[in-house]
């Protein structure tokens, strides 16, 4: 995937991610503690805390912006998280736009109530190409809370992958100019197949 994949046109609000039939691949950065031996046992260790928000991200380069190429304190590491796509478009179904948007809600009073209840939420920001500049398109993120928490750790998880080290090797590249080896190293991420009518809901 090069550069000019990521910008290629299409609508502004997608999904990019690696998946399969049954699964979809989102990413997430922990401190060591968290992050290593959730890699090595497949599962998060007791100290995930099931009670606050856990915001998951299909998109590698996105990840890579949120957390500095793994160099934010406390996003050291790096986990690509193989999930149930069942659990994925559950969280789908059941999310609540993070921000009121005119005409897509009823009103303000009626979003927040939506809100309050959803146990997910989506976020749509810029995409980043691979020097994590914005693109025109937006590309989600989805808050899982309460009940989608529980369900995320106990449920969906296939696999836990610890992709630091390739989220190092790419930035290596990166800063020594050299995009296309920095490109061949991408996830293969590909739009994903959303059904327009259980998600009308989260396109503003």
């Amino acid at each position: 995937m090069s550069e000019h994949d990521k910008s290629e046109p299409g609508p502004r609000h997608r999904i990019r991610a690696v998946h399969t039939e049954d699964t979809v691949t989102v990413y997430q950065a922990y401190r060591p503690a968290i992050g290593l031996p959730a890699a090595r046992d497949g599962r998060f260790p007791p100290e995930w805390k099931r009670d606050r928000m856990t915001w998951i991200k299909p998109s590698f380069l996105w990840m890579m912006y949120r957390c500095g190429w793994a160099a934010k304190e406390g996003q050291e590491t790096v986990l690509a998280v193989e999930i149930r796509r069942e659990g994925f478009e559950w969280a789908l179904r059941n999310a609540c736009l993070s921000h009121y948007v005119r005409g897509t809600h009823e009103d303000r009073a009626s979003w927040s109530r939506q809100l309050r209840r959803a146990p997910t939420r989506v976020q749509w920001d810029p995409e980043r190409d691979l020097r994590l500049r914005p693109l025109p398109h937006r590309s989600l993120q989805l808050g899982l809370a309460g009940e989608a928490a529980a369900r995320y750790a106990d449920e969906w998880i296939v696999s836990v992958e610890d992709v630091t080290p390739k989220a190092h090797a790419i930035h290596a590249h990166v800063r020594a100019g050299d995009m296309e080896r920095a490109a061949a190293l991408l996830p293969p991420e590909r739009v994903y197949p959303l059904d327009p009518e259980a998600c009308a809901h989260l396109l503003p």
